[in-house]
Protein backbone atom coordinates (compact mmCIF):
# COMPACT_ATOMS: atom_id res chain seq x y z
CA UNK A 1 0.00 0.00 0.00
CA UNK A 2 1.19 3.48 -0.40
CA UNK A 3 -1.57 5.18 0.89
CA UNK A 4 -1.01 7.13 4.59
CA UNK A 5 -2.88 6.40 7.00
CA UNK A 6 -4.91 8.78 9.35
CA UNK A 7 -2.60 9.11 11.80
CA UNK A 8 0.74 10.04 9.58
CA UNK A 9 -1.39 12.95 7.99
CA UNK A 10 -1.39 16.40 9.58
CA UNK A 11 -3.39 19.39 8.81
CA UNK A 12 -1.87 21.63 5.90
CA UNK A 13 0.34 19.27 4.72
CA UNK A 14 -0.04 18.90 0.37
CA UNK A 15 0.49 15.78 -1.26
CA UNK A 16 1.57 16.26 -4.99
CA UNK A 17 1.03 13.13 -7.35
CA UNK A 18 3.85 14.48 -9.92
CA UNK A 19 2.17 11.69 -12.40
CA UNK A 20 -0.59 13.11 -15.01
CA UNK A 21 -3.09 11.62 -17.33
CA UNK A 22 -3.44 13.06 -20.88
CA UNK A 23 -7.44 12.99 -21.46
CA UNK A 24 -8.10 11.65 -24.54
CA UNK A 25 -11.27 12.08 -27.19
CA UNK A 26 -11.80 8.41 -26.37
CA UNK A 27 -11.57 9.13 -22.83
CA UNK A 28 -14.58 11.68 -23.30
CA UNK A 29 -16.91 10.01 -25.77
CA UNK A 30 -16.54 6.60 -23.92
CA UNK A 31 -17.34 8.42 -20.31
CA UNK A 32 -20.34 10.44 -21.68
CA UNK A 33 -21.68 7.07 -23.87
CA UNK A 34 -20.96 4.98 -20.13
CA UNK A 35 -23.37 7.92 -18.47
CA UNK A 36 -25.67 8.32 -20.92
CA UNK A 37 -24.91 11.90 -21.42
CA UNK A 38 -25.50 12.89 -24.97
CA UNK A 39 -24.73 16.81 -24.03
CA UNK A 40 -23.61 17.99 -27.68
CA UNK A 41 -21.11 20.50 -26.00
CA UNK A 42 -19.20 17.28 -25.22
CA UNK A 43 -19.67 15.07 -29.15
CA UNK A 44 -20.26 17.09 -31.24
CA UNK A 45 -17.56 18.68 -32.60
CA UNK A 46 -19.58 21.33 -35.12
CA UNK A 47 -21.83 22.72 -32.43
CA UNK A 48 -18.97 23.09 -30.57
CA UNK A 49 -17.07 24.95 -32.66
CA UNK A 50 -19.40 27.13 -32.47
CA UNK A 51 -19.64 28.16 -28.81
CA UNK A 52 -17.17 30.64 -27.42
CA UNK A 53 -15.14 27.47 -26.94
CA UNK A 54 -14.65 26.38 -30.67
CA UNK A 55 -14.13 22.97 -29.87
CA UNK A 56 -16.01 19.65 -27.94
CA UNK A 57 -14.91 20.49 -23.92
CA UNK A 58 -14.34 17.19 -21.74
CA UNK A 59 -16.98 16.05 -19.44
CA UNK A 60 -16.91 17.98 -15.93
CA UNK A 61 -17.76 15.26 -13.97
CA UNK A 62 -14.98 12.78 -16.26
CA UNK A 63 -12.73 15.73 -14.99
CA UNK A 64 -14.06 15.41 -10.97
CA UNK A 65 -13.59 11.05 -11.16
CA UNK A 66 -9.88 11.54 -12.68
CA UNK A 67 -9.27 14.05 -10.06
CA UNK A 68 -9.97 11.58 -7.57
CA UNK A 69 -7.88 8.91 -9.38
CA UNK A 70 -4.82 10.72 -9.74
CA UNK A 71 -4.72 11.64 -5.89
CA UNK A 72 -5.03 7.52 -4.82
CA UNK A 73 -1.34 6.74 -5.04
CA UNK A 74 0.63 8.01 -2.44
CA UNK A 75 -2.73 9.34 -0.59
CA UNK A 76 -5.25 7.06 -0.43
CA UNK A 77 -4.47 3.72 -2.02
CA UNK A 78 -5.31 1.05 0.49
CA UNK A 79 -5.72 3.09 3.65
CA UNK A 80 -9.14 4.18 3.45
CA UNK A 81 -12.64 2.65 4.02
CA UNK A 82 -15.24 4.87 2.16
CA UNK A 83 -15.58 8.08 0.38
CA UNK A 84 -18.36 9.91 2.75
CA UNK A 85 -18.90 13.11 0.22
CA UNK A 86 -18.05 15.54 -2.11
CA UNK A 87 -18.25 19.69 -1.75
CA UNK A 88 -17.60 22.48 -3.67
CA UNK A 89 -16.92 21.21 -6.88
CA UNK A 90 -15.50 24.01 -9.28
CA UNK A 91 -14.74 23.99 -12.99
CA UNK A 92 -12.91 27.52 -13.11
CA UNK A 93 -11.37 26.52 -16.60
CA UNK A 94 -12.28 23.80 -19.81
CA UNK A 95 -10.63 21.05 -20.09
CA UNK A 96 -10.19 19.74 -23.69
CA UNK A 97 -9.05 16.73 -25.62
CA UNK A 98 -5.31 16.19 -25.07
CA UNK A 99 -4.60 18.63 -21.76
CA UNK A 100 -2.68 16.71 -19.16
CA UNK A 101 -4.56 17.08 -15.50
CA UNK A 102 -1.99 16.95 -12.56
CA UNK A 103 -3.64 16.90 -9.05
CA UNK A 104 -2.58 18.20 -5.82
CA UNK A 105 -4.09 17.21 -2.34
CA UNK A 106 -4.29 19.70 0.16
CA UNK A 107 -5.60 18.07 4.03
CA UNK A 108 -8.18 20.75 5.53
CA UNK A 109 -9.27 19.16 8.61
CA UNK A 110 -9.22 15.49 10.73
CA UNK A 111 -10.86 14.14 13.38
CA UNK A 112 -10.95 10.35 14.96
CA UNK A 113 -14.15 9.21 14.09
CA UNK A 114 -16.63 9.06 17.20
CA UNK A 115 -18.93 6.15 15.87
CA UNK A 116 -15.76 3.89 14.60
CA UNK A 117 -12.59 4.28 16.68
CA UNK A 118 -10.09 2.42 14.43
CA UNK A 119 -11.01 5.36 11.59
CA UNK A 120 -10.58 8.92 11.11
CA UNK A 121 -12.22 11.35 9.67
CA UNK A 122 -10.26 14.05 6.94
CA UNK A 123 -11.35 16.24 4.65
CA UNK A 124 -9.11 16.96 1.43
CA UNK A 125 -8.84 19.78 -1.24
CA UNK A 126 -8.37 18.41 -4.09
CA UNK A 127 -6.49 21.19 -7.43
CA UNK A 128 -6.07 19.86 -10.23
CA UNK A 129 -4.64 21.21 -13.07
CA UNK A 130 -3.82 21.39 -16.60
CA UNK A 131 -0.27 21.35 -18.15
CA UNK A 132 -0.26 24.95 -18.51
CA UNK A 133 -0.93 25.27 -14.82
CA UNK A 134 -4.80 26.64 -15.11
CA UNK A 135 -6.90 24.79 -12.14
CA UNK A 136 -9.37 22.91 -14.06
CA UNK A 137 -10.83 21.55 -11.24
CA UNK A 138 -11.30 21.83 -7.52
CA UNK A 139 -13.25 20.21 -4.60
CA UNK A 140 -13.81 18.98 -1.48
CA UNK A 141 -13.81 15.41 -0.27
CA UNK A 142 -14.64 13.76 2.85
CA UNK A 143 -12.68 10.76 3.65
CA UNK A 144 -12.48 7.82 6.12
CA UNK A 145 -9.03 6.88 6.62
CA UNK A 146 -7.95 3.81 8.39
CA UNK A 147 -6.48 4.77 11.43
CA UNK A 148 -2.56 3.09 11.66
CA UNK A 149 -2.34 -0.52 13.21
CA UNK A 150 -1.08 -0.25 16.79
CA UNK A 151 0.80 -2.66 19.12
CA UNK A 152 -0.33 -6.54 19.04
CA UNK A 153 -2.73 -5.73 15.94
CA UNK A 154 -4.75 -2.97 17.52
CA UNK A 155 -5.84 -0.06 16.18
CA UNK A 156 -4.11 3.62 17.71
Amino acid sequence: MTGKYYDELTVGAKYSNGQGRTITETDNVLFCAMTMNGQPLHLNEDFSSHTEFGHRLVNGVFTLGLAVGLSVSGLTEGTIVANLGYDRVVHPNPVFHGDTLYVESEVLEMRPSKSRPKNGVVRLKHTGRNQHGEIVVEFERTVLFLRKPGPAGEKA
